[in-house]
């Protein structure tokens, strides 16, 4: 939409996000830039790798357990493998809870939240290139697995459908589209004039009064509410057509529109089965889902049809139809040309509601075509890996960054150092980010490269001491003998 238009500003205010969205490498290559003397440069670097392979090797018993857990509820190879250990439901039961626990743990340290009813609220307050409502089809849900995992391990704020399945979601960003929006272009019009003639007969307050009691409130206004109160959060705004101005040169010309994402979306649910032996866990990892779309990534959807505004637009127009006609025949000269085009404007209206929720349906088949090849990045044990590696990666930036704070700018309290390392990330890679400061200390002090004066400051050791105190890791003597290898 162009800027000169007048139309009224959506802004989503959302949480910052805790992970660092810096590729490694770079993140290292550019600390490393920063430190003046070739030598503590490469100390730093060697610093890094052990860091890395350290936390790698403190993970990796974690890592198979979960693996291994998943093995047994794989949906395609886990039944098989189930038989095979000749556990008792009892015995099974406490394994997928395991599991669970795991799966939870590993979501956690990546970053991931778990998307409440509020969250899912905002999402589906408007519309972008799904037009069509979705539903989730319960009867192919199994309710008992997550119900029985949130029963034993209690967390606030769950959506209304944590018993069926979760919707897990990390980092925020943009999608825009530009097109000519013909038929939501007439859509909007005829959503308008609707509008004015319910405020014209004044059943949109009759409306309004039968929907209050189960109204829930607002999420955008409750974001407004709350925009003081959370400064920090960050804010998108969301460009829809509903809010454009009614013009010849806005209908006939192409618009943007821009919508929120979801930088990354995974899915956890099992299908509902008669037979006991299917106890397959679904996880299926999607990526730059807009939220207004969110719908698009929920499993075991019905498929859509004709809306209840959409069966009343035909039943009105057929009546206003009948009408007419019947009050034109009555007349002493009827027109026959006149019930014609009456006949031809009801008859037209309806084939444009019907030949839109096709139009719709062509872009819901291309939305789910494009989540499954495009945005869909991998499901299953395929996941769990891409988690478990995104895991190490955010302790390893978490960690590093935190150690150089203390050893460029000296002792720091949790809160001074929690900001100063916020302010490198936003001053050198031009990032925002919630910066975890109190895991990445605890794992300092377990390496035993910083530590606590008399008065709770932290600070670091030296760099060649820092790597004195690793010490040589796994992985590098394993470099040091194939390189032996290859100079003999």
């Amino acid at each position: 939409m162009e800027g000169k238009d007048k139309k009224k500003k959506e802004v989503i205010r959302l949480e910052r996000e805790s992970v660092i969205p810096i590729l490694k490498p770079r993140l290292i290559m550019n600390l490393a830039n920063l430190i003046e003397h070739s030598t503590d440069r490469a100390e730093f670097l060697k610093l890094c790798k052990r860091v890395e392979y350290t936390i790698r090797a403190w993970y990796l018993l974690q890592f198979e357990d979960l693996m291994q857990l998943y093995s047994l509820f794989d949906p395609v190879q886990g039944a098989k493998k189930l038989a095979q250990q000749n556990l008792s439901p009892e015995e099974i039961d406490i394994l997928e809870q395991n599991f669970l626990t795991y799966l939870f743990q590993v979501m956690d340290k990546s970053n991931f939240k778990v998307t409440t009813d509020e969250e899912i609220d905002v999402a589906l307050s408007g519309q972008y290139l799904l037009n069509l409502p979705i539903s989730v089809d319960e009867s192919k849900l199994d309710k008992k697995l997550l119900k029985r995992y949130f029963a034993e391990h209690p967390k606030e704020n769950l959506p209304d459908f944590a018993d069926k399945y979760i919707i897990f979601r990390r980092g925020i960003g943009i999608d825009k589209t530009t097109d000519y929006f013909f038929m939501e272009k007439l859509d909007m019009i005829i959503a308008r004039i609707w509008a004015f003639l319910l405020r014209l007969t004044r059943l949109d307050k009759l409306l309004a009064k039968r929907s209050r009691g189960r109204h829930k409130k607002d999420p955008k206004k409750n974001d407004e509410i709350n925009s003081e109160a959370n400064q920090d959060d960050l804010c998108v705004e969301r460009i829809r057509l509903e809010n454009m101005e009614l013009s010849v040169q806005n209908m006939m010309s192409k618009n943007t529109i821009q919508e929120p994402t979801f930088d990354r979306i995974i899915v956890v649910y099992r299908r509902a089965s008669p037979k006991s032996t299917e106890r397959g866990v679904f996880v299926k990892h999607f990526k730059n889902i807009p939220m207004a779309d969110l719908e698009i990534v929920l499993p075991e959807k019905k498929n859509p049809g004709l809306t209840p505004m959409d069966w009343l637009k035909f039943l009105v127009s057929a009546v206003v139809g009948l009408v007419a006609v019947f009050s034109s025949i009555e007349m002493p000269k009827a027109d026959l040309w006149v019930n014609f085009a009456i006949l031809s404007t009801v008859v037209g209206y309806i084939a444009k509601t019907y030949f839109t929720f096709q139009q719709n349906m062509a872009a819901y088949q291309n939305l789910i075509t494009q989540s499954m090849y495009d945005k869909q990045l991998d499901s299953g044990r395929g996941t769990l890996l891409h988690l478990c590696d995104d895991v190490i990666q955010q302790e390893v930036k978490e960690v590093i960054i935190s150690f150089f704070i203390l050893m460029e700018q000296g002792k720091a309290t949790l809160e001074d150092l929690d900001l100063r390392c916020e302010d490198l990330i936003r001053e050198e890679f031009g990032e925002s980010c919630n910066f975890d400061v109190d895991d990445a200390v605890q794992k300092l002090e377990k390496l035993g490269i910083v530590a606590r004066d008399t008065i709770g400051r932290y600070y670091c050791v030296g760099l060649k001491r820092a790597n004195e105190i690793i010490g040589s890791t796994t992985e590098e003597l394993v470099l040091k003998a194939r390189q032996g290898i290859k100079d003999s």
